[in-house]
């Protein structure tokens, strides 16, 4: 089995406040402290089929420009993520399988570009989405309690996914189980490895409860097995799965303040930084009561993201 991180953004960053702050409050944190942030997905190659877990943004997404006010800004383009896929040397036509974590436009946007794969995902995911169709599979969870987790489904020899709900209703961790080791890719369960050592909540979540026993859980499974937490926010998603570095909860690593932030003109749209969903003056918001022609500045301030509906604040220039 290989698994691959399929890198799409750098250089950003995120706020302690976000990436800490979803039980405590975030004025509890200081908004000064930033870490990392970028985008991956990954790959999984069993040796007889592949397996990709999430895909990306859309290629038509604008970039998001830095902002010294953003709460999490993902960084700058390295690749769209068929071109980053190709890299790695895969082609569309070579995925079997797709395992959704969860419905955000940075995880499901380019489900288009794999027509003949098999898509895996939760019932609720699907029912968000609205993916239907004979190559979606509806996960029933039917393979019994896996470790930590009360339930699992099988994809392939060694390769599980576990509902684990909370950041939405349908969220969905995969595991992947190589030479000993167990590779967690866990879409936003964290957004950065701080968040899973110091046992926080980020602010971005749909079921609080929920969200706090599934971290509970991820975090009794990494002290019972050698884990690398893959994440897809921090580049330590990475950089733990290329060294094959796993969870010690009593001993954290030092964190690593990002580096220096490119800019770029902005273009007057706005992109969700949770969700990816772009504003479009030019379109406004029309099911939602905003004309076209209404500047992002001039929507109410009671307004919320059309897919992940998360206020305004959570949005990015672009």
């Amino acid at each position: 089995m290989k698994i691959q991180a399929v890198k799409l953004y750098e250089n950003g960053f995120m706020t302690r406040p976000f990436a800490l702050g979803g039980e405590d409050g975030a004025e509890k944190f200081d908004g000064n402290v930033r870490y990392r942030s970028s985008i991956q997905n990954f790959v999984i190659d069993t040796g007889s089929e592949v397996i990709l877990v999430d895909t990306g943004l859309p290629l038509e997404t604008p970039d998001m420009v830095a902002d010294e006010k953003s709460q999490i800004y993902i960084g700058s383009r390295i690749k769209d993520y068929v071109s980053a896929l190709k890299a790695l040397g895969y082609e569309p036509s070579q995925v079997a399988k797709i395992l959704v974590t969860h419905k955000h436009e940075d995880h499901t946007g380019e489900l288009r570009s794999f027509p003949n794969a098999k898509i895996y995902l939760s019932p609720e995911e699907a029912d968000a989405l609205k993916l239907e169709g004979p190559n979606v599979v509806r996960v029933q969870y039917k393979d019994g309690p896996y470790h930590t987790f009360d339930a699992s489904e099988k994809i392939a020899d060694g390769v599980y996914l576990l509902p684990a709900k909370g950041h939405t209703l349908g969220n969905s961790i995969i595991v992947a189980e190589c030479d000993g080791l167990f590779y967690m890719m866990h879409g936003d369960i964290t957004y950065t490895d701080e968040a899973l050592y110091e046992n926080k909540l980020s602010v971005v979540f749909e079921d609080q409860a929920a969200a706090r026993d599934t971290l509970d859980r991820v975090r009794a499974f990494v002290q019972k097995n050698p884990t690398v937490y893959c994440s897809t926010h921090t580049p330590l998603g990475y950089e733990n799965l290329e060294a094959k570095k796993t969870v010690d909860l009593a001993n954290p690593p030092a964190p690593i303040p990002p580096g220096e932030i490119f800019k770029k003109e902005a273009t007057g749209k706005y992109v969700c930084s949770v969700c990816g969903k772009v504003y479009d003056p030019a379109e406004g918001d029309p099911d939602h009561g905003i004309p076209a022609g209404t500047a992002f500045e001039d929507l109410p301030a009671d307004w919320k993201c059309p897919r992940c509906r998360q206020p305004k604040e959570k949005f990015n220039r672009a």
